[in-house]
């Protein structure tokens, strides 16, 4: 059969992927094309391990090499229904020669197990792309059970792609038929078999997938050998078979990473280096008080791994107490940390309110989903903004700081704990649920590039009153950060009262005054009103009219629909937002500059509410909340029009 070249996939900047080279594999018979980029889509049932063989892939394509953007998407479900639309999990890779930003608006290979992922995905895969199923699982009552009247596989439907049918099922179980394994048992591993015909088809490495089962599988070595032979037999028939006439090649992105030492890392994983490495820095113990809750559980896993590190970590019962333990632990002279989602946020404000008023260091990381209440576990959205900002009772004003990508959040934890330990405050990280389970390569930090993030106890008397003597004053201020003395429980002369009543400035004594009250409620916001952030960067090559202002992971899709803009020669100009609370020194002068301003957020306006009332700017909102990413293209349309409705005027 005559095999075409996969639909290209689009590039960030909204051009066309380039077929870069094509060759005759020596003493073969099938050809090898050169592409800059590709985007493949894995999916099938939740429990088809869809998620584990987009890691791998993942995994390998980062050893080789590319850029690499990815995308999991999951049902909530531990075991959502077998063969229903809703119970369908999928995994989208985009890899490169060159930079890349976002996981890409549409697969051009979607690899479908059974019915229910083809049904559930299709919409998405532009005619001409490739797409691999498994005709082992179109039967009659699979395909009836989603809502197929007829095969699609043989009714035309799919005559406007490049349909490759593969009975996955049968030649995984042929494939073993040698091990000692029940035939249920044997076609666990198809997806192995996927993995290696996919790895075969865009040359990935192999043996770090090998090394993988080997030890996945250690306790169980004849499982571990059917998944590699699996996993072989895959690679083989993609060898071997007619079917697969063209394999592609996807070159290192050799120019697209500073010189350095890479890995493949998700916002996650990141986050918990990044925590454990201010504790480091710091000179600190860290202890993380968590409720397991999705998508926030990972970092208590990796976390609980690093004991070595000094960490110490404590699955409480509930929200309340795992931010009740952190913040005695920042009392007791440790980095307080506490992860969690929205609902657990809101079930942590008392405590937030406490260590605002205690004026302690307090890390809270909140990985946000889809709301309101338990919402939507496993989708992402960025609608917790303003519950951070003002979610706790009274004139509690808390620092906030949000990573822009997955390795983004190993500086972002990092800065939170700066700003924590600096000015002794609470402060929010906002990560979202797209972050933290996406990944792309990091380039591992030396550690003379970390930040120094010692911190000074109090030893002594910082006081002399009118008679002479010296005392200790546990809310006595530096006079450049308005942050009180840590003062460790148990040091000499030092006893002070802690609570969540008012204190008096200074003593720290109870106090009912009016006039300290208002005092106090005063300086808590002065001191975050004066922690120093860096000025918000502007990207306008152009002296554009129209600035597009975005926050936390909506930096990938603006980034892809501002190269696009360009490319087409519309003047756009970018600025993307880690703090927002305080909100740079430069901020108003920057909306100031422009005639229009566009906040796109996973919300229904939350930092549009915020600018248009702090700079009385006209920001337009353009939103989003599906519990997906926002896709390059439809933001280039929104922008687009943006510009032309300046331009009409």
């Amino acid at each position: 059969m005559t095999s075409q070249v996969s639909s290209p996939a689009e590039r960030d900047d909204g051009t066309d992927a380039a077929v870069v080279g094509e060759q005759r594999k020596p003493g073969g018979t099938k050809d090898v094309r050169r592409l800059d980029r590709v985007i493949i889509r894995f999916a099938g049932d939740s429990g088809d391990g869809m998620q584990l063989t987009g890691d791998r892939f993942t995994s390998e394509t980062a050893s080789f090499g590319n850029d690499l953007s990815t995308l999991p998407n999951f049902p909530a479900e531990i075991r959502a229904p077998a063969g229903t639309l809703p119970g369908v999990s999928s995994f989208q890779l985009h890899f490169a020669d060159h930079d890349i930003l976002t996981p890409g608006d549409a697969p051009n290979v979607l690899v479908a197990m059974n019915p229910a992922a083809l049904k559930a995905n299709i919409g998405d895969v532009p005619r001409g792309a490739e797409i691999i199923v498994n005709t082992d699982e179109f039967t009659k009552r699979a395909m009836q059970k989603v809502g197929y009247a007829a095969s699609p596989l043989e009714d035309g439907s799919l005559d406007g792609y490049q349909l490759h049918p593969v009975p996955l099922t049968t030649l995984t179980v042929e494939a073993l038929k040698d091990f000692d394994l029940t035939r249920k048992e044997a076609e666990r591993s198809k997806n192995m078999f996927a993995l290696g015909l996919l790895s075969w088809m865009y040359h990935r490495p192999t043996e770090g997938t090998e090394r993988f089962l080997t030890r996945k599988f250690a306790k169980k070595p004849d499982i571990a050998a059917a998944n590699i032979a699996a996993f072989r037999a895959g690679w083989n028939f993609g060898e071997t078979t007619e079917d697969f006439a063209v394999s592609y090649e996807v070159a290192p992105a050799a120019t697209a990473f500073p010189v350095g030492t890479y890995r493949n890392i998700s916002g996650n994983l990141a986050l918990a280096y990044g925590l454990i490495a201010a504790g480091q820095q710091a000179d600190l113990p860290l202890f993380l008080g968590s409720y397991p809750i999705t998508p926030a559980s990972d970092i208590l896993h990796e976390l609980s791994r690093h004991k070595n590190f000094g960490v110490r970590t404590f699955q409480a019962e509930d929200e309340i107490a795992g931010i009740g333990a952190a913040l005695g632990a920042a009392f007791g002279g440790a980095l307080g940390v506490t992860t969690t989602s929205g609902p657990g946020v809101a079930l942590k404000s008392e405590t937030i309110g406490l260590a605002v008023s205690m004026e302690l260091p307090l890390l809270v990381v909140d990985i946000q989903r889809g709301g309101p209440s338990t919402g939507l576990p496993t989708k992402t959205e960025q609608a917790d903004l303003l519950q951070a900002m003002f979610g706790r009772n009274g004139e509690a004003p808390v620092p906030i700081v949000a990573p822009r990508t997955p390795a983004d959040c190993f500086d972002a934890a990092l800065e939170a704990a700066r700003i924590a330990l600096t000015y002794r405050t609470p402060v929010m990280l906002l990560s979202d649920g797209y972050l933290a389970n996406g990944s792309e390569p990091w380039r591992i930090p030396e550690q003379d590039e970390l930040p120094d993030l010692a911190v000074a106890f109090a030893q002594g008397p910082n006081h002399t009153l009118e008679d002479g003597s010296e005392v200790f004053w546990p809310y006595k201020r530096d006079p450049l950060t308005l942050a009180r003395p840590w003062a460790v429980p148990g040091t000499p002369g030092l006893e002070h009262r802690i609570g969540g009543i008012e204190k008096e400035d200074g003593t720290g004594h109870i106090s009912y005054s009016p006039a300290n009250h208002d005092l106090m409620v005063r300086l808590r916001q002065a001191k975050i009103d004066g922690i120093e952030v860096p000025d918000v960067e502007v990207d306008d090559p152009d002296g554009a009219r129209t600035l597009v202002l975005g926050w936390g992971s909506t930096f990938g899709p603006i980034t892809a629909a501002v190269r696009r803009l360009r490319v087409a020669g519309l003047p756009i100009a970018q600025a993307h937002l880690r703090h927002l609370n305080p909100f740079p020194k430069n901020l108003g002068a920057v909306l100031g500059a422009y005639d229009r301003v566009v906040v796109p957020e996973m919300n229904l306006g939350q930092l549009a509410t915020l600018i248009r009332a702090r700079y009385l700017v006209d920001a337009r909102s353009y939103n989003q909340v599906n519990g997906m990413p926002f896709k390059a293209e439809q933001l280039a349309a929104a922008l687009t029009a943006a510009i032309e409705e300046g331009t009409d005027a």
